[in-house]
């Protein structure tokens, strides 16, 4: 005799095992005998006593084919080509512009596909059936299949499950576990007092123990060197996680956060920043503009400033970019393309106070999806304004900057962007290779000038997603931003 602390639903069905003698039980069979309604019940009572070997399971997968919606549809209204071959067979010279009279446009081109794939040909717009007895054996085929489901995937219906496997919607074909119990001799061994249904302690609480209530209870026993899944937790997106590492990166060497809008004018976004107004970036296929709002005003005076440097350098000891400068484009609404648009906003706005800033925020471009490239991405940006600031602090912040994310050995050499002067390109080692991850320079005359900005102001910045691309070993940034669970729970903390 073999005594087992069972569960109370394990009892009871193990009880009602031994009561009948059959040799295997479905599933079925114990709800009914149980007195279930819940499968779940069932099912978690037979692992229970299989893993106590009291019974023994077996498992069968077996494929079902069921009606999709399309399916559904064509068993409520009859099949597109049945309706389409009825309507043939009515008229007397069936041509396609009566077909096209007769059927919506959705039905009627798909119509003549599968009236094709039937025999029907198509001579001078008439439509032309020659085997009439081929085409009403393979529809009413059809028909009594859709009828018929759902039913098994056996070899007698796959020719048919494969006929419409091509039509989207119409049949789909899933898996179903159906499991059997047998009673096993030691289950048949196990006495009629241990199978008798009573209270169960499962948790010890407080209230419990303050009567007498816990001495005469049954405490459900729980076998504590089993293994245990690792339960689910939430945690922050991998892009979260980094841009909170960066932001405190930023913030333990004394820089403090800026965020601002999305929306600004051309004015800001590229005169501010001495971009002429003929370069490549001014294009449409660069920028999203906007058509609401499509024009933000701005002070006359700032315009007149950039109007002058544009031109001809203003007081900058620039010669400018010559032409016209145009204060319509200047005041054109768009979406951002980079962050320096809020930077240099601040800056205009404190022109004579020391600062330290950055921000990790949205930019968008119109750019063509792919692998390394995205429409809408985050940059890093950070710039420094004081007195003495230098080429050599740039250097030595953007090193610190890496090193503290991980990155200790940084090179930069001379690159060139329009609004930086000298302009650097940032590159970090990585297994073995020299990866650029940014740009950074030193604001030109034409940019600060115009500001009331006299002291040096050094910039940098790069795009998020390149980094963590970087970061978490990817080779597709779109990977990025797929709800992808399973891949999500197995990238490493940040």
């Amino acid at each position: 005799m073999v005594e087992f602390s069972l569960l109370n639903p394990e009892r009871r069905m193990l009880r009602a095992m031994q009561a009948d003698k059959r040799a295997a039980w479905t599933l079925s069979d114990l709800l009914a005998a149980c007195d279930w309604t819940d499968q779940v019940v069932a099912v978690g009572a037979g692992h229970g006593l299989e893993n106590r070997g009291l019974v023994t399971v077996e498992t069968t997968v077996v494929a079902e084919v069921v009606l999709d919606a399309s399916g559904q549809d064509a068993v409520d209204h009859g099949l597109l080509e049945a309706r389409l071959w009825s309507w043939m067979q009515s008229e007397d010279e069936p041509t396609m512009k009566g077909l096209q009279s007769a059927f919506e446009r959705h039905e009627a081109g798909p119509g003549v596909g599968l009236l094709k794939q039937l025999g029907v040909t198509i001579e001078q717009g008439r439509l032309v059936a020659t085997d009439s007895i081929r085409i009403d054996s393979t529809l009413a085929a059809r028909t009594d299949f859709l009828a018929m489901l759902p039913c098994e995937l056996t070899d007698e219906v796959r020719p048919m499950v494969e006929a419409f496997k091509g039509r989207k919607g119409f049949i789909a074909v899933l898996e179903r576990t159906d499991r059997s119990w047998s009673i096993t001799e030691e289950g048949r061994s196990v006495t009629g007092e241990a199978l008798v249904e009573t209270t169960v302690v499962t948790d010890i609480t407080p209230e419990l123990l303050q009567g007498d209530a816990w001495r005469n209870a049954e405490f459900r026993a729980f076998d504590v060197t089993l293994e245990a899944s690792t339960p689910r937790t939430g945690r922050s997106h991998p892009m979260q996680a980094l841009i909170e590492r960066i932001r405190a990166v930023f913030l333990e060497m004394g820089f403090s956060e800026l965020v601002d809008d999305y929306v600004q004018t051309a004015g800001w976004n590229m005169d501010a920043l001495f971009i002429p107004q003929d370069h490549p970036a001014r294009e449409m296929q660069d920028t999203f503009y906007l058509d609401e709002p499509a024009s933000l005003s701005l002070d006359d005076g700032m315009m007149s400033h950039w109007k002058a440097v544009h031109e001809h350098g203003g007081d900058t000891g620039s010669r400018g970019w010559g032409g016209t400068f145009s204060k319509d484009i200047a005041q054109r609404g768009l979406l951002r393309t980079h962050t320096t648009v809020n930077t240099i906003q601040y800056l205009a706005e404190h022109p004579t106070e020391a600062c330290r800033m950055f921000s990790v925020d949205r930019v968008f471009r119109k750019e063509a999806i792919d692998r390394t490239h995205l429409p809408e991405f985050h940059q890093i940006e950070g710039i420094i304004m004081e007195e003495g600031a230098n080429l050599q602090m740039l250097v030595t912040t953007l090193k610190t900057f890496y090193a503290k994310m991980g990155y200790p050995e940084v090179r930069v050499r001379p690159a060139y962007f329009p609004y930086t002067e000298p302009s650097l390109e940032i590159e970090v080692r990585w297994r073995g290779k020299w990866l650029e991850l940014g740009g950074a320079g030193i604001f030109r005359p034409e940019v600060t000038e115009p500001l009331g900005i006299t002291a040096p102001v050094l910039a940098w910045g790069m795009g998020l997603e390149r980094l963590a691309m970087l970061v978490l070993g990817l080779d597709d940034i779109r990977q990025l931003y797929i709800s992808d669970l399973e891949w999500l729970r197995n990238q490493p903390i940040l």
